[in-house]
């Protein structure tokens, strides 16, 4: 992973230099940005493999980079955020962001989110990756790209990850516990059982006929999600 190049975006010198080191320490081309305004014409300037972006920011905020982002790229994009309520993640998650992490966090944990979210980005998996097709629904692991009916779906790279994992299991059920472990390579200590739930809700704004009565990712209630050949 050395050579890639993370965006850190926070107004705290003290978060950034540790983030930052961190980061350079295992290889990463790192840039920072102390406010909102100097991230969009950095980002403009040149675009990085990933962006580390606080949610409350100093001119304009984390929330509407991340939106501006996601009108023009699909890069993966965590959230850092000292706020602890659920609407606040949601928010991030629902605007495409990839991964988020509360204030005050382990720098380690940080920078092995990062390398997750690179690493399987760029598809690099250590398996050999097959192409997955169900009626109409394929999910292509080597160009990392959906298709429904012959029509491409736009995803984010977590979004895709969370498919993917299912459909490679198909009527095996997963719980939200399980699936940050399996795709986000975390666990319900580190990250909100909540994150699933909204990209499981993204998924299907986006493949499903009518989401509230899903075709291809259903819910087993008590216990988690399956995905449905």
């Amino acid at each position: 992973m050395t050579g890639t190049k993370v965006l850190v975006v926070d107004d705290e010198p003290t978060v950034r230099e540790v983030v930052v080191g961190y980061l350079r320490r295992d290889g990463h081309e790192v840039s920072e940005a102390a406010d909102g305004n100097i991230a969009l014409e950095m980002l403009e300037a040149e675009t990085p493999d990933l962006v580390v972006l606080d949610m409350m920011l100093p001119g304009v905020n984390g929330l509407d980079i991340l939106r501006r982002v996601r009108s023009t790229s699909n890069i993966p994009v965590i959230m850092l955020t000292a706020r602890a309520e659920e609407s606040d993640r949601v928010a991030g998650l629902e605007l495409g962001a990839d991964d988020y992490v509360v204030k005050p966090f382990s720098p380690r944990e940080l920078a092995a989110r990062v390398n997750g979210v690179l690493r399987r980005s760029a598809g690099r998996e250590t398996s050999a990756p097959q192409m997955i097709e169900f009626d109409g629904l394929t999910v292509d692991p080597l160009a990392r790209e959906v298709c429904l009916d012959g029509k491409v779906v736009e995803m984010t790279p977590k979004e895709f990850d969370v498919l993917a994992f299912l459909a490679n299991s198909p009527r095996q059920v997963f719980s939200r516990a399980q699936l940050l472990e399996q795709v986000w390579q975390s666990s319900p200590e580190w990250q909100d059982p909540a994150t699933v739930t909204v990209h499981v809700r993204r998924i299907r704004n986006k493949i499903e006929a009518d989401p509230e009565k899903p075709r291809w990712i259903t819910t087993v209630w008590g216990v988690g999600y399956r995905f449905e050949p």
